[in-house]
């Protein structure tokens, strides 16, 4: 992964696709939004409609800080003190138009986008590319999963 220019990655991210986890059980809609810090590290606040799409909102925020200062690609995102947990950029477009986003164990999978729908050939590649990297993309939920 050549370097992540964080200031670049701030802002919302939509998300397309993911593997299922414990704590975004039945939500819907997901996005998540990067601040950068005057101290440099990274205010993440996560949302999402449980529920369905047009449940109530629920929210979370936490901080992520840089572990890999050579490619800013690799961070610790906290969100209940003292848990932490990986937040790798495995892959990202040229233009900041999507991310993949996993960690060592590769037990967490989500699929990014800046619009709230990806384009589908655009999908299928990236999921082409997953599957050649190792990952069960046969795990992935989400709207794009239903039209791969």
């Amino acid at each position: 992964m050549a370097r992540v220019d964080l200031a670049r990655y701030a802002g919302t991210w939509y998300e397309i696709a993911r593997f299922p986890n414990r704590f975004q059980r039945d939500c819907f809609g997901s996005t998540a939004t990067y601040t950068l810090r005057p101290d440099g590290r990274v205010t993440v606040v996560n949302e999402c409609r449980k529920g369905g799409a047009d449940g109530p909102l629920s929210s979370v925020r936490g901080t992520a800080r840089v572990v890999d200062p050579q490619t800013n690609a690799k961070l610790k995102v906290t969100f209940f003190w003292p848990f932490s947990g990986d937040y790798w950029i495995i892959d990202l477009g040229e233009q900041y138009e999507y991310a993949v986003v996993s960690g060592p164990d590769r037990k967490y999978l989500w699929i990014l986008c800046r619009t709230p729908a990806m384009d589908p050939d655009r999908y299928r590649a990236l999921v082409a590319s997953l599957q050649t990297r190792g990952f069960d993309v046969g795990r992935l939920i989400g709207a794009a999963r239903e039209d791969p």
